[in-house]
């Protein structure tokens, strides 16, 4: 008889925002004539720069031709991509990376998951607490979570570094030894972002304690401040222990058309084993590379005109957050991100637990938002809602939560 892989039954539930789409579909079957407004699930609504399009079908047309038909590509990406991001990205900010550590892929959620293959199952992994479900399943998955309980909304082997008001939502330097640690900023959920001077002490523990640094970095586009740093290798020594995950979906509107890349330095090395090898072993082995025509429409992304088209786009989800944040604050909340991040984190009014305060909204005010305590037990008591929205319908969600709370 075949087996399975008993860590899959050990998963909660369902997926956050599977479960967050369910309520919300029910909900509206139930009740058609209501209109509702999503602003739970970070998914864009601008369209593609036209920029992008213009390179996507002048690539469409190549493929119909013999001499510029393209078939299986390198499975790290083309170099005309890794070669702008490590010019644009990396270089320009006085930063060396070089192309052929820049791996080309379908997502940042898909790096952030598949990325576990390289590492072995007895490491002790930290996350933060909330985080983005993706770290926790991913390694629940793999079996190097252990058991999930309940009553604590915790796995018993995984390290969790708290984030709470208290310490701006930023986590503390673990106490003990870990070997894997997830760091996300601009944060998602909770919209906090953290300076060099706070992330170098994170970059010496990891290197003095052979530990990984594995840094989400999807939202870099939405930091304004100056003393944030958009990529970890700002820092002196991140390139010996960390690995960094980029997106082009909420920067340019690809979470439907799926590019993003990784970063791994040939200088990371644990265990014997150089980590740049093992991703690059790993991805000609699963995985066949991000399609010719997609790759093209991001790297239009860097030319003069698709600049300035993105900034656009980063620009109005930014009205569109602090749109949310004010309106909150004005409605009593105490509310937090949305300032370097196209997310805002806010208590709940009264004490009200998490899953409560997204049916409330839900059923009173017709708005789709997604509750904190999804993203662990930290969360609770906090609800997350997202600046990828229309304009004009992020300002009548806001006007519906008002007025349900005043």
């Amino acid at each position: 008889m075949a087996t399975i892989n008993q860590n899959y039954l050990k998963l909660p539930g369902s997926y956050l925002f599977s479960e967050v789409a369910r309520r919300a579909a029910a909900y509206a079957q139930a009740n058609p004539e209501k209109r509702l407004i999503k602003l739970g699930i970070g998914d864009a609504t601008r369209p593609l720069p036209s920029v992008v399009l213009k390179a996507m079908h002048d690539a469409v047309d190549e493929m119909g031709h013999l001499d510029t038909f393209k078939g299986y590509g390198p499975e790290q990406g083309y170099d005309f991509l890794r070669n702008a991001i490590s010019e644009h990205d990396y270089h320009a900010r006085g930063v060396s990376i070089a192309p052929d550590e820049i791996f080309v892929s379908d997502g940042a959620k898909s790096d952030c998951g598949n990325i576990g293959d390289i590492f072995g199952l007895n490491n002790v992994v930290a996350v933060c607490d909330p985080v983005y479900p993706v770290y926790v399943d991913t390694n629940a998955m793999a079996g190097r979570a252990g058991d999930y309980s309940e009553e604590l909304g915790k796995w018993s082997k995984l390290y969790y570094m708290p984030c709470v008001a208290e310490n701006g939502f930023t986590p503390a330097i673990p106490n003990c030894k870990v070997d894997i640690i997830y760091l996300c900023f601009p944060n998602n959920p909770t919209g906090a972002v953290i300076t060099r001077e706070q992330l170098k002490p994170w970059v010496d523990y990891a290197n003095e304690n052979g530990a990984v640094i594995l840094y989400d970095s999807a939202y870099e586009a939405f930091i304004v401040d100056d003393d944030i740093p958009h990529t970890i290798y700002e820092i002196e020594g991140a390139k010996t222990c960390a690995i960094e995950f980029r997106s082009y979906s909420k920067t340019a509107g690809f979470t439907g058309t799926r590019c993003a890349y990784t970063v791994v330095p040939k200088e990371l090395e644990r265990d014997g084993g150089n980590l740049n090898f093992l991703w690059n072993r790993r991805q000609c082995t699963k995985f066949n590379g991000v399609p010719y025509i997609v790759q093209k429409g991001a790297a239009a992304i860097y030319s003069e005109q698709g600049q300035k088209e993105i900034k656009e786009v980063i620009a109005y989800y930014q009205q569109n957050a602090k749109v949310i944040r004010s309106g909150l604050t004005e409605a009593g909340l105490s509310v937090f991100g949305g300032v370097n991040s196209p997310y805002v984190w806010c208590k709940t009014p009264g004490g009200m637990d998490s899953w409560s305060f997204f049916d409330q909204l839900l059923h009173e005010a017709n708005v789709v938002t997604t509750p904190g305590s999804g993203f662990g037990p930290s969360g609770q008591g906090y609800l997350r809602m997202t600046a990828f929205g229309d304009a004009d319908a992020t300002k009548e969600a806001v006007e519906r939560v008002k007025k349900i709370l005043q």
